[in-house]
């Protein structure tokens, strides 16, 4: 079995998450880049199958700036056979539609059985991109999972909804994506972190995809404005002169919370 698991850079939500005001962009210097915990946990889902059944594959891939070759490589030392990166300069700030479709493309030329995702990355919070790619692979999704089981030729989890928990389920190949009720990711150990320097790294670009460089260049959605963050206001203090609850009532309506 292949399991592609993808994963992507992204800002530490530790440190300070700026926008750059002329581009648009994530101002990515801002602050440490990380591997997403939640493609951790998505590979962690990949790699404990792995451990249990021999002959199970687990390649990487992202869509990201050739700098994030170190946190590919950090996937590699967790266990990950292989990493695939897509590098391309004119996907710099790519919207939902074109990372769906380059990921899609380069998940097709990996060859897979199962594709396993975060349901959402900490930078762009989209949470659409699983059943892009899904869409595009033409295969079924299952989709914020928070259990995972996985045989030859199926896989089946357990989704939160409004009233419960749905079981849902669907053959092989598929797309999921995981929540963070998952387990945390396992440490690379110095084995691991030695072993993954002669590991196969491939770094690809669009046109090993097939997809047309002056197609990709075209906006597939446009942004309309920009603002930097307004300062956060002082709260609202209420004194207890025998009134509190009267001006806590006032407040709550006032800011339509009741």
């Amino acid at each position: 079995m292949r399991i592609v698991v993808l994963v992507k850079e992204v800002p530490d939500t530790y440190g300070d998450r700026k926008l750059d005001l002329e581009t648009g962009l994530a101002d990515r210097g801002a602050s440490e880049a990380v591997l997403d915990e939640i493609g951790e946990r998505a590979l962690e889902v990949a790699l404990s199958h792995a451990d249990a059944h021999a002959g199970t594959e687990v390649v990487l891939l992202s869509m990201s700036p050739e700098s994030a070759v170190t946190s590919l490589r950090k996937g590699l030392a967790m266990g990950a056979a292989s990493a695939v990166q897509v590098v391309d300069e004119r996907l710099a700030g790519a919207d939902l539609g074109l990372t769906a479709e380059v990921l899609a493309a380069a998940v097709a030329r990996a060859g897979f059985d199962l594709v396993i995702t975060g349901n959402q990355s900490t930078d762009g919070s989209g949470g659409i991109l699983p059943a892009m790619i899904a869409e595009r692979l033409r295969v079924a999704q299952l989709t914020a999972l928070v259990s995972v089981d996985l045989t030859d030729d199926a896989v089946r989890g357990q989704r939160r909804t409004e009233s419960g928990i749905a079981t849902v389920s669907a053959s092989l190949p598929a797309v999921i994506s995981i929540t963070e009720a998952l387990p945390d990711a396992r440490f690379p150990n110095f084995k691991g972190i030695m072993a993954a320097k002669k590991k196969p790294f491939e770094t690809i670009s669009l046109g090993d995809l097939g997809i047309d460089p002056e197609r990709a260049d075209a906006p597939r959605s446009i942004m309309t404005a920009i603002a930097e963050r307004p300062a956060r206001e002082a709260g609202t203090k209420i004194t207890d002169e025998g009134d509190a609850g009267e001006q806590l009532a006032a407040f709550l309506v006032q800011n339509q919370l009741v």
